[in-house]
């Protein structure tokens, strides 16, 4: 039929399950709990770290009014852990969901489908999100103060990046090379910058501006102790 109609088979099958379930006969089925909406449990450090991501590189989409809303997290393909780990966070806080990875060229987009989404990503809007407002409810900045290293791994694993640095010192007269790590987190976002240094300043770790071509987009952490802080808690993409 999908052949004969010229039409996606995935189409032919979901005009199949709608009519069944318009006629009722899809046994067993039924709307999973959310935790805002019926008072499920929540996985609170898998959602501080996939809100984080979301802030990052997420989204959520509603393609139709008959299709369940999905959030979407862009991974680059370099980072298959990093797809891994996210996709994990997403069943921990939708246990009852549907999950899967959309191919793209040099990324995979890691989806989850659920109709609560809004529920528990109340920044989604129209838009960009550094062209408005993102604060978070009284409710998330609660679980975000309970698991702060988990939001703040969410964050640079999906704007933030490990790197080594190095310089060139004169000592003694002579020239020598130093290396030493360290994390950026880049995003265009105010707000979204605001509540990643807000929660560093919380877990003692010190932090700068870093200015590049006049925008102020950068946040860099370098000094030895910070460093050696992010590392025993986020640790490089992988």
């Amino acid at each position: 039929m999908a052949r004969s109609l010229n039409v996606p088979l995935g189409t032919i099958g979901y005009w199949k399950h709608r009519d069944r379930a318009n006629r009722g006969e899809c046994p067993g089925r039924h709307d999973p709990k959310c935790p805002r909406c019926d008072g499920r449990d929540l996985d609170e450090p898998a959602y501080c770290y996939l809100l984080g991501l979301y802030l990052g590189d997420g989204h959520i989409s509603h393609y139709s009014e008959h299709r369940v809303p999905n959030l979407m997290i862009t991974c680059t393909e370099s980072w298959p852990g990093l797809m891994d780990a996210c996709e994990a966070a997403m069943r921990a806080v939708f246990p009852e969901n549907a999950t899967c990875r959309v191919r793209k060229t040099g990324c995979r987009n890691v989806k989850v489908y659920s109709k609560h989404l809004h529920c528990l990503f109340p920044q989604h809007g129209p838009g960009r999100k550094h062209e408005r407002r993102i604060a978070l409810e009284p409710w998330q900045q609660v679980i975000v103060d309970a698991h702060p290293w988990e939001f703040v791994r969410g964050l640079i694993h999906s704007d933030g990046c490990r790197i080594t640095n190095w310089t060139i010192r004169t000592v003694a007269g002579e020239r020598k090379r130093y290396e030493y790590p360290r994390y950026f987190f880049t995003n265009a976002s105010d707000d979204i910058r605001r509540l990643y240094t807000d929660t560093l300043d919380k877990l003692g770790v010190e932090w700068t501006h870093c200015t590049r071509h006049g925008n102020p987009f950068n946040i860099s952490v370098a000094r030895k102790a910070s460093v050696a802080l992010m590392d025993a808690h986020v640790g490089a993409k992988y």
